[in-house]
Protein backbone atom coordinates (compact mmCIF):
# COMPACT_ATOMS: atom_id res chain seq x y z
CA UNK A 1 0.00 0.00 0.00
CA UNK A 2 1.24 3.28 -0.33
CA UNK A 3 1.67 5.74 2.31
CA UNK A 4 -0.55 8.71 3.94
CA UNK A 5 0.53 11.44 6.41
CA UNK A 6 -2.32 13.36 7.37
CA UNK A 7 -1.84 16.99 9.26
CA UNK A 8 -4.47 18.47 11.65
CA UNK A 9 -3.60 21.79 12.77
CA UNK A 10 -6.57 22.54 15.12
CA UNK A 11 -7.29 18.98 16.34
CA UNK A 12 -10.30 18.76 18.63
CA UNK A 13 -11.82 15.99 21.53
CA UNK A 14 -15.50 15.15 20.26
CA UNK A 15 -17.48 14.86 23.19
CA UNK A 16 -20.54 13.31 22.11
CA UNK A 17 -23.86 12.95 24.59
CA UNK A 18 -27.88 12.50 24.54
CA UNK A 19 -30.08 14.41 26.38
CA UNK A 20 -33.99 12.92 26.78
CA UNK A 21 -35.42 16.88 25.24
CA UNK A 22 -33.23 20.07 24.88
CA UNK A 23 -35.19 22.51 27.00
CA UNK A 24 -34.26 26.23 28.36
CA UNK A 25 -33.36 27.10 32.25
CA UNK A 26 -33.26 23.26 32.88
CA UNK A 27 -31.12 21.03 34.37
CA UNK A 28 -30.27 18.52 31.15
CA UNK A 29 -29.53 15.12 32.13
CA UNK A 30 -26.62 13.72 29.69
CA UNK A 31 -26.35 10.03 28.85
CA UNK A 32 -22.68 9.29 29.54
CA UNK A 33 -20.29 11.10 26.68
CA UNK A 34 -17.77 9.14 24.19
CA UNK A 35 -14.73 11.18 23.81
CA UNK A 36 -13.28 10.66 20.13
CA UNK A 37 -10.38 12.25 18.67
CA UNK A 38 -11.79 14.40 15.98
CA UNK A 39 -10.14 16.85 13.48
CA UNK A 40 -10.03 16.86 9.60
CA UNK A 41 -6.99 15.17 9.08
CA UNK A 42 -7.00 13.07 11.83
CA UNK A 43 -10.46 11.61 10.67
CA UNK A 44 -8.98 10.51 7.41
CA UNK A 45 -6.29 8.20 9.16
CA UNK A 46 -9.29 7.00 11.80
CA UNK A 47 -11.22 5.73 8.33
CA UNK A 48 -8.57 4.98 6.48
CA UNK A 49 -7.36 2.30 9.47
CA UNK A 50 -10.83 1.83 10.16
CA UNK A 51 -11.13 0.60 6.44
CA UNK A 52 -7.69 -1.34 6.68
CA UNK A 53 -5.39 1.38 5.05
CA UNK A 54 -2.32 2.65 7.44
CA UNK A 55 -1.83 6.37 7.67
CA UNK A 56 0.54 8.76 9.54
CA UNK A 57 -1.66 11.20 12.12
CA UNK A 58 0.62 14.42 12.32
CA UNK A 59 -1.35 16.95 14.53
CA UNK A 60 -0.45 19.73 17.23
CA UNK A 61 -1.47 19.06 20.84
CA UNK A 62 -1.01 20.70 23.81
CA UNK A 63 -1.90 20.43 27.36
CA UNK A 64 -3.95 18.15 29.32
CA UNK A 65 -6.26 18.08 26.95
CA UNK A 66 -3.00 17.63 24.08
CA UNK A 67 -2.31 14.37 25.84
CA UNK A 68 -5.49 13.06 26.21
CA UNK A 69 -6.34 13.62 22.92
CA UNK A 70 -2.66 11.79 21.36
CA UNK A 71 -3.56 9.30 23.99
CA UNK A 72 -7.16 8.96 21.92
CA UNK A 73 -5.64 8.54 18.88
CA UNK A 74 -2.78 5.97 19.71
CA UNK A 75 -5.26 4.16 21.38
CA UNK A 76 -6.80 3.01 17.72
CA UNK A 77 -3.18 2.11 16.51
CA UNK A 78 -2.25 4.92 14.26
CA UNK A 79 0.84 5.98 14.33
CA UNK A 80 1.46 9.45 15.34
CA UNK A 81 3.59 12.64 14.60
CA UNK A 82 2.78 15.09 17.65
CA UNK A 83 3.59 18.85 17.08
CA UNK A 84 3.71 20.08 20.80
CA UNK A 85 2.26 23.72 21.16
CA UNK A 86 1.48 25.73 24.91
CA UNK A 87 -1.83 26.16 24.05
CA UNK A 88 -4.45 23.27 24.97
CA UNK A 89 -6.37 21.17 22.34
CA UNK A 90 -9.32 22.22 22.17
CA UNK A 91 -13.00 20.77 22.48
CA UNK A 92 -16.26 20.02 20.99
CA UNK A 93 -19.70 19.00 21.93
CA UNK A 94 -22.11 16.73 19.96
CA UNK A 95 -25.82 16.51 21.72
CA UNK A 96 -28.16 14.97 20.59
CA UNK A 97 -32.03 15.49 21.27
CA UNK A 98 -33.97 12.05 22.09
CA UNK A 99 -36.89 13.95 21.95
CA UNK A 100 -37.34 14.90 17.88
CA UNK A 101 -33.53 13.02 16.44
CA UNK A 102 -32.07 16.37 15.68
CA UNK A 103 -28.33 16.79 16.26
CA UNK A 104 -26.38 20.04 17.67
CA UNK A 105 -23.24 21.00 17.73
CA UNK A 106 -21.01 23.16 19.87
CA UNK A 107 -17.36 23.92 18.17
CA UNK A 108 -15.08 25.59 20.39
CA UNK A 109 -12.15 27.78 19.64
CA UNK A 110 -8.76 26.20 19.47
CA UNK A 111 -6.02 27.91 20.93
CA UNK A 112 -3.26 30.52 19.47
CA UNK A 113 -0.29 28.95 17.47
CA UNK A 114 3.15 30.68 17.76
CA UNK A 115 5.14 31.54 14.72
CA UNK A 116 7.43 28.79 16.30
CA UNK A 117 5.12 26.40 16.71
CA UNK A 118 3.47 26.33 12.95
CA UNK A 119 7.31 26.60 11.76
CA UNK A 120 8.01 23.34 13.68
CA UNK A 121 5.48 21.71 12.24
CA UNK A 122 6.79 22.68 8.54
CA UNK A 123 10.09 21.61 10.09
CA UNK A 124 8.65 17.94 10.84
CA UNK A 125 7.00 17.88 7.60
CA UNK A 126 10.00 18.49 5.75
CA UNK A 127 11.92 15.93 7.64
CA UNK A 128 9.12 13.06 7.18
CA UNK A 129 9.60 10.23 5.72
CA UNK A 130 8.58 9.99 1.75
CA UNK A 131 4.66 9.45 1.61
CA UNK A 132 2.67 9.08 -1.74
CA UNK A 133 -0.03 11.47 -0.13
CA UNK A 134 -0.28 14.17 2.11
CA UNK A 135 -3.23 15.36 3.53
CA UNK A 136 -3.52 18.56 5.06
CA UNK A 137 -7.58 18.61 6.22
CA UNK A 138 -9.35 20.97 8.71
CA UNK A 139 -9.80 24.62 9.95
CA UNK A 140 -6.82 26.99 10.25
CA UNK A 141 -6.24 27.96 13.96
CA UNK A 142 -5.80 31.35 15.29
CA UNK A 143 -1.93 32.48 14.51
CA UNK A 144 -1.37 30.26 11.43
CA UNK A 145 -0.80 32.56 8.33
CA UNK A 146 -2.66 31.73 5.37
CA UNK A 147 0.91 31.25 3.58
CA UNK A 148 1.59 28.66 5.61
CA UNK A 149 -0.63 26.22 3.35
CA UNK A 150 1.56 27.30 0.52
CA UNK A 151 4.96 26.45 2.61
CA UNK A 152 3.67 23.46 2.58
CA UNK A 153 2.61 22.74 -0.44
CA UNK A 154 6.20 23.90 -1.65
CA UNK A 155 7.55 21.23 0.81
CA UNK A 156 5.30 18.45 -0.17
CA UNK A 157 5.87 19.08 -3.62
CA UNK A 158 9.44 19.05 -3.59
CA UNK A 159 9.13 15.36 -1.54
CA UNK A 160 7.19 13.69 -4.29
CA UNK A 161 4.31 13.64 -2.62
CA UNK A 162 0.95 13.94 -3.73
CA UNK A 163 -1.03 16.93 -1.64
CA UNK A 164 -4.79 16.85 -0.82
CA UNK A 165 -6.22 19.54 0.23
CA UNK A 166 -9.40 20.08 2.16
CA UNK A 167 -9.28 23.55 4.18
CA UNK A 168 -11.24 26.80 2.87
CA UNK A 169 -10.25 30.55 2.84
CA UNK A 170 -7.31 32.18 2.07
CA UNK A 171 -5.23 29.12 3.12
CA UNK A 172 -6.97 26.97 0.16
CA UNK A 173 -6.37 30.34 -2.31
CA UNK A 174 -2.74 30.65 -1.26
CA UNK A 175 -1.83 26.82 -1.46
CA UNK A 176 -3.68 26.18 -4.89
CA UNK A 177 -1.48 29.36 -6.28
CA UNK A 178 1.65 27.38 -4.94
CA UNK A 179 -0.06 23.57 -6.35
CA UNK A 180 -1.63 21.03 -5.05
CA UNK A 181 -3.11 17.69 -6.64
CA UNK A 182 -6.38 17.65 -5.48
CA UNK A 183 -8.25 19.78 -3.48
CA UNK A 184 -11.92 19.41 -2.27
CA UNK A 185 -14.05 22.34 -1.97
CA UNK A 186 -17.93 22.36 -1.63
CA UNK A 187 -20.09 24.75 -3.88
CA UNK A 188 -19.51 28.36 -1.46
CA UNK A 189 -15.84 27.75 -2.06
CA UNK A 190 -15.36 27.31 -5.41
CA UNK A 191 -17.78 30.05 -6.16
CA UNK A 192 -15.19 32.35 -3.95
CA UNK A 193 -12.31 30.97 -5.97
CA UNK A 194 -14.07 30.98 -9.32
CA UNK A 195 -14.75 34.79 -9.32
CA UNK A 196 -17.62 34.91 -6.43
CA UNK A 197 -20.81 34.46 -8.70
CA UNK A 198 -22.90 31.77 -6.91
CA UNK A 199 -23.02 28.30 -8.69
CA UNK A 200 -25.67 25.82 -8.87
CA UNK A 201 -24.92 22.11 -10.19
CA UNK A 202 -24.90 23.28 -13.77
CA UNK A 203 -22.47 25.31 -13.65
CA UNK A 204 -19.80 23.65 -11.61
CA UNK A 205 -17.86 22.08 -14.41
CA UNK A 206 -17.14 25.76 -15.80
CA UNK A 207 -16.34 27.07 -12.68
CA UNK A 208 -13.84 24.14 -11.24
CA UNK A 209 -12.28 24.11 -14.99
CA UNK A 210 -11.54 28.06 -14.68
CA UNK A 211 -10.25 27.21 -10.94
CA UNK A 212 -7.89 24.48 -12.53
CA UNK A 213 -6.61 26.63 -15.41
CA UNK A 214 -5.58 28.88 -13.58
CA UNK A 215 -3.66 27.43 -10.41
CA UNK A 216 -1.79 24.31 -10.11
CA UNK A 217 -4.52 22.01 -9.42
CA UNK A 218 -5.03 18.73 -11.43
CA UNK A 219 -8.51 17.64 -9.69
CA UNK A 220 -10.68 19.21 -7.83
CA UNK A 221 -13.96 17.50 -5.82
CA UNK A 222 -16.79 19.47 -5.52
CA UNK A 223 -19.25 18.64 -2.38
CA UNK A 224 -22.72 19.48 -3.03
CA UNK A 225 -24.40 18.20 -0.10
CA UNK A 226 -27.64 16.08 -0.68
CA UNK A 227 -26.85 16.02 -4.19
CA UNK A 228 -23.15 14.39 -3.92
CA UNK A 229 -20.21 15.66 -5.32
CA UNK A 230 -18.91 15.95 -8.24
CA UNK A 231 -14.97 15.20 -9.75
CA UNK A 232 -13.58 17.96 -12.41
CA UNK A 233 -10.20 17.50 -14.32
CA UNK A 234 -9.06 19.56 -16.85
CA UNK A 235 -10.54 16.74 -19.43
CA UNK A 236 -12.84 14.37 -17.30
CA UNK A 237 -16.23 15.38 -15.25
CA UNK A 238 -18.47 13.13 -13.43
CA UNK A 239 -20.93 13.60 -10.93
CA UNK A 240 -21.80 10.89 -8.20
CA UNK A 241 -25.16 11.71 -6.44
CA UNK A 242 -25.67 10.80 -2.85
CA UNK A 243 -27.99 7.67 -1.92
CA UNK A 244 -31.17 8.58 -0.10
CA UNK A 245 -30.86 6.98 3.85
CA UNK A 246 -31.81 8.65 7.25
CA UNK A 247 -28.61 10.68 8.63
CA UNK A 248 -28.21 10.40 12.10
CA UNK A 249 -25.27 12.55 12.04
CA UNK A 250 -23.10 14.57 9.31
CA UNK A 251 -19.39 14.70 11.69
CA UNK A 252 -17.00 14.11 9.90
CA UNK A 253 -18.77 13.07 6.38
CA UNK A 254 -16.38 15.38 4.67
CA UNK A 255 -13.42 13.51 6.02
CA UNK A 256 -14.41 10.23 5.54
CA UNK A 257 -15.09 11.84 1.96
CA UNK A 258 -11.59 12.10 1.29
CA UNK A 259 -10.83 9.00 2.80
CA UNK A 260 -13.09 7.29 0.62
CA UNK A 261 -11.46 8.80 -2.46
CA UNK A 262 -7.71 8.00 -0.86
CA UNK A 263 -8.55 4.44 -1.32
CA UNK A 264 -10.36 4.90 -5.07
CA UNK A 265 -7.36 6.25 -5.96
CA UNK A 266 -4.67 3.61 -4.18
CA UNK A 267 -6.71 0.82 -6.35
CA UNK A 268 -5.82 2.52 -9.21
CA UNK A 269 -9.61 3.05 -10.27
CA UNK A 270 -10.83 5.63 -12.85
CA UNK A 271 -11.98 9.15 -11.62
CA UNK A 272 -16.19 8.37 -11.94
CA UNK A 273 -15.16 4.74 -9.20
CA UNK A 274 -12.79 7.30 -6.94
CA UNK A 275 -15.44 9.28 -6.63
CA UNK A 276 -18.19 6.57 -6.26
CA UNK A 277 -15.60 5.63 -3.05
CA UNK A 278 -15.68 9.30 -2.43
CA UNK A 279 -19.41 9.64 -2.21
CA UNK A 280 -19.81 6.27 -0.58
CA UNK A 281 -17.43 6.78 2.50
CA UNK A 282 -19.01 10.66 3.34
CA UNK A 283 -22.27 8.52 2.87
CA UNK A 284 -21.21 6.00 5.22
CA UNK A 285 -20.44 8.73 7.97
CA UNK A 286 -23.94 9.88 8.22
CA UNK A 287 -25.78 6.36 9.07
CA UNK A 288 -23.70 6.64 12.63
CA UNK A 289 -24.62 8.29 14.97
CA UNK A 290 -22.61 10.87 16.83
CA UNK A 291 -18.90 10.96 15.55
CA UNK A 292 -18.22 7.58 14.89
CA UNK A 293 -17.33 8.41 10.85
CA UNK A 294 -17.16 5.69 8.03
CA UNK A 295 -17.19 2.34 9.26
CA UNK A 296 -15.85 -1.12 6.93
CA UNK A 297 -19.64 -2.09 7.42
CA UNK A 298 -21.85 1.26 6.54
CA UNK A 299 -19.14 1.05 3.67
CA UNK A 300 -20.35 -1.97 2.26
CA UNK A 301 -23.66 -1.21 2.64
CA UNK A 302 -23.45 2.10 0.61
CA UNK A 303 -21.41 0.65 -2.14
CA UNK A 304 -23.80 -1.85 -2.46
CA UNK A 305 -26.07 1.46 -4.27
CA UNK A 306 -23.06 1.86 -6.16
CA UNK A 307 -21.63 -0.21 -8.90
CA UNK A 308 -17.60 0.20 -8.68
CA UNK A 309 -16.27 -2.41 -10.42
CA UNK A 310 -17.66 -6.01 -9.23
CA UNK A 311 -13.71 -7.48 -9.28
CA UNK A 312 -12.87 -5.15 -6.20
CA UNK A 313 -13.76 -5.97 -2.61
CA UNK A 314 -12.77 -3.82 0.27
Amino acid sequence: MEKVLTITLNPAIDVSTTIPALLPEKKLRCSAPSFEPGGGGVNVSRVLHKIGYPSTAMFMAGGHTGQFFTELVEKEDIETLVVPIEGSTRQNLIVHDGSNYLQYRFGMPGPDIAEREWRNCLLMLKNAKDFSYTVISGSNPAGVPPDFYAEAADIVKAKGSKLILDTSGDALKFALEEGVFLAKPNLGELSHLAGGAELDANSVVEAARVVINKSNCEVLVVSMGAAGAMLITANEYYHQPAPTIKIKSTVGAGDSMVAGIIIGMQKQLPWKDVLKYGVAAGTAATINAGSGLCTRENLDKVRSFFIVNTEETI
